[in-house]
């Protein structure tokens, strides 16, 4: 068998129809697999066991990024996003990072970490010294929960102590549970592991405990992603390829040194990865907070990415962060379109889906920062951004292309001139 290439050249120029088919020939899809890529997925009828007082389903445009090769593999990237442009930049990027070598990356072992909040302590010292001498009977316990994922090869690892003499509520001893949840985000493993050690911890330490819960702030679970672009790849405009380079290096070093401008840097790098941990049906609201509390964990939140010119003379990048995803369990194993996505991503763990994540991180935030640095990023978005104006005016899908060519045409990507040429349009 051939091996499979994430290069689909022209694809954007197919139809839906034909988009969809190439997809499912690359990812082996049956024929219900790929009604539910075309939007036949969640029925109000499922949807109503997944969450309270449903009255129907919400819809968002499900796009494949291409291009991505990682660790010598390639990757099609579904991709659940609102925002025009997106899909087609991060495309772009990967293919300049493949031509580079493709991407690198790595993952730590899945570790999360469980709190539990203990109060009411004479000494916070003693308190830690007495779970310490009680470690083993704390992480046997810990493991008396979840006999599955002890065989799956997961269960607890550790713990630790976190005194915090100054709280507003008063002294406090925060309790750190470390535990491998394998293929799991693992929150419903955290908390019925910390909830089942609490009991021990008061009555060890004669302290009051309050909160038991995961911590999304997942710094034991990283993963990396790392490419390489051959500076005379990057020539656009008026700009040489390493003058380009150096540009993409100079907004890097911006971001790290600002955290007004760190903020936005960061926002580019979750447009990409929130599209796919929404896609294949992950929690993306924890990975939106662990991605900002880890751009904070020095005391000054900054850049998640090192962009920089190598001995080469060619642009490198770099990014780590936390990435609690599961591939088993919760809506990923549910909603019948987030099934599909995993499919067509092909991967065979969480870790794995980790790597693609912190690629795909590290490919939007270079696709955002090259066009910052160069045209602007108003030139290419705003051509995409010019079909929904059309669409928000009132245009017929039929008249979207020919409406959109016009408002870019007169430079007048607005509303009000949509709304004229959808008046006048036969």
């Amino acid at each position: 068998m051939a091996e499979k290439s994430s290069r689909l050249a022209g694809f954007y120029k197919l139809s839906i129809e034909e988009r969809a088919q190439t997809v499912a020939e690359w990812a082996g899809l049956d024929e219900a697999e790929k009604a539910a890529l075309m939007g036949e997925g969640l029925t109000p009828e499922q949807a109503n066991h997944m969450i309270e007082n449903v009255v129907g389903t919400y819809a968002l445009p499900l796009g494949i990024a291409a291009n991505f090769q990682i660790n010598g593999r390639d990757y099609l990237i579904p991709m659940v996003v609102e925002e025009p442009s997106v899909v087609a930049a991060i495309s772009h990027a990967a293919k300049l990072i493949r031509e580079g070598g493709g991407f690198q990356a790595e993952v730590t072992a899945p570790v999360m970490i469980g709190q539990i909040q203990v109060l009411d302590l004479p000494d916070l010292e003693a308190a830690s010294a007495t779970l310490e001498a009680h470690r083993e009977e704390l992480l046997e316990q810990a493991n008396c929960c979840d006999p599955l994922m002890l065989r799956l090869g997961g269960g607890a690892r550790g713990i630790s102590f976190r005194p915090l003499p100054e709280t507003p509520a008063g002294p406090m001893l925060v309790v750190h549970l470390h535990y491998d949840v394998r293929d799991a985000m693992g929150a419903n493993t955290i908390n019925t592991a910390v909830e089942a050690i609490a009991p021990m911890v008061a009555e060890l330490t004669g302290g009051r405990t309050n909160l038991r819960i995961l911590s999304n702030l997942a710094d034991q679970r990283l993963a990396t992603a790392r490419g390489v672009v051959p500076a005379e790849l990057l020539a656009r405009g008026e700009f040489t390829g390493p003058e380009a380079a150096q540009r993409i290096a100079e907004a890097n070093a911006f971001a790290v040194a600002d955290p007004y401008r760190a903020a936005t840097h960061n926002k580019g790098i979750m447009n990409g990865i929130d599209a796919v941990v929404i896609a294949t049906g992950n929690d993306w609201r924890a990975i939106e907070a662990g991605a900002h509390a880890y751009a904070a964990r020095t005391g000054r939140y900054s850049a998640l990415t090192d962009w920089h010119v190598n001995e080469n003379g060619d642009l490198a990048g770099e990014l780590t962060l936390p990435m609690a995803v599961g591939t088993v369990g919760g809506a990923t194993r549910v909603h019948p379109t987030a099934q599909v996505a995993l499919k067509i991503l092909g991967v065979g763990s969480a870790q794995e889906l980790a790597m693609v994540l912190a690629c795909v991180g590290l490919a939007q935030n270079l696709a955002a920062i090259y066009a910052l640095s160069t045209v602007g990023i108003q030139k290419g978005h705003m051509r995409l951004h010019a079909r929904q104006v059309a669409l928000a005016a009132g245009a017929r899908p039929e008249q979207v292309e020919a409406i959109a060519s016009q408002l870019i045409a007169e430079g007048k990507i607005l509303l009000t001139r949509a709304e004229e040429l959808v008046r006048e349009a036969p």
